[in-house]
């Protein structure tokens, strides 16, 4: 596994083997990378610790003692992404995904399954069948008809791994398996892109949700994207919820009241016309008029957005990681040290996260 750690590193830093044998001083030549990366050949401790340096990556990313590989990482929208961008990120996924593994192991937590609502994935005859599914797994998780406060925060309550990441501009997210050695089972991680917006980013996680409950063998790569997309609208604007709210046919909609609808139900303006015309409420004129009119740029730029563009990613952020790796520290399980390496973070700032700001002292006279 290091060297498939080693390629992947010098992929996402985008050197040759040539260019990685000049980086480190002619001290390794490509020859003798090509055959650490092929397994032919071990780098002893002194090139593992010049390749950490130059490839900027941990040593216990290169070491890899947990066995971890990403499996299934597909960006779906593959234009404009290169290889330098897919390994970038798997490479960041895998070091995120074992400091998560590591303080699970700590606080002897099971993070070998999460809770599916759906067992086996569902087979489907028809896009629009991904409604029924929305309504199961919202019964099924016990949800009622509400809008979902955090997608970030149900999703990591149900145990799915939720990672907020710069992705390539175009690429919304994706899904993949975390694969392990030993018995335990493959862990699904959902990757976001950090330079969303939020109503984007939680259309993103519900269609990647989609994504592990839908069996696709039924279906055509395209009606598969679509049915996550209308499962996505379906799971976050439940049709009695909307048609108690809006009413169950509408021939005109109003700016103000498509504003206030997409920030009861934390969606793109966008989204929520498609998921009217998908369910009746307005007919396909209705929708291309709103478009041209009331909605027009709303495609490309989103109205009113519920996160300012200086703060993405600031909003429903997943906080588990960081919250089991101050409990471990709270309870003495890991030491000051470790949660700043666990959590990336300088050991002040992770003293005051568990001691709290200092506070003045009185002045005593």
């Amino acid at each position: 596994m290091i060297g498939t750690r080693i390629k992947l590193a010098r992929k996402k830093a985008g050197l040759s083997l040539r260019d990685l044998s000049e980086a480190l001083g002619g001290k390794v030549s490509a020859q003798a990378i090509g055959k650490y990366e092929r397994g032919e050949m071990v780098p002893s401790s002194g090139v593992m610790l010049a390749l950490c340096k130059t490839l900027n990556v941990s040593l216990s990313y290169l070491i890899d003692t947990q066995g971890i590989e990403l499996t299934g990482v597909d960006f779906r929208t593959k234009a404009n992404t290169t290889a330098k961008d897919r390994a970038q990120v798997e490479t960041d996924v895998i070091e995120w995904i074992e400091r998560y593994l590591q303080i699970e192991r700590i606080l002897e937590l099971n993070s070998s399954e999460w809770e599916s609502p759906v067992d086996p994935p569902r087979m489907l005859e028809a896009v629009e069948e991904a409604e029924a599914l929305a309504d199961d797994v919202r019964n099924k998780w016990n949800l009622g008809r509400d809008p979902i406060p955090s997608m970030t925060e149900l999703l990591e309550e149900k145990g799915l791994k939720v990672l907020i990441e710069d992705l390539p501009k175009r690429v919304s997210g994706f899904t993949c398996l975390v694969k392990r050695t030993g018995n335990d089972p493959p862990l699904p991680v959902v990757v976001v892109n950090r330079g969303g917006t939020l109503e984007r980013r939680r259309l993103t996680l519900a269609h990647e949700l989609a994504h592990r409950l839908i069996d696709p063998e039924h279906l055509t790569e395209r009606e598969a994207e679509k049915a996550a997309n209308y499962f996505a609208g379906s799971f976050l604007m439940p049709r009695d919820h909307l048609e108690q709210e809006i009413g169950r046919h509408r021939n005109h909609l109003g700016y103000k009241e498509l504003i206030d609808l997409k920030r009861l139900y934390r969606v793109s303006g966008a989204a929520l016309l498609v998921r009217l015309e998908n369910i009746g409420i307005i007919n396909k004129s209705a929708l291309t008029y709103a478009f041209q009119s009331v909605a027009r740029g709303w495609r490309t730029k989103e109205p009113m957005e519920l996160e300012n563009e200086g703060e993405r990613g600031q909003r429903e952020k997943p906080w588990r990681f960081e919250r089991l790796c101050y409990r471990a520290l709270a309870e003495g399980l890991i030491s000051l040290t470790k949660a700043a390496e666990l959590l990336r973070s300088p050991i002040d700032e992770v003293e005051e996260g568990l001691k709290g700001p200092e506070q003045p002292h009185a002045d005593h006279c």
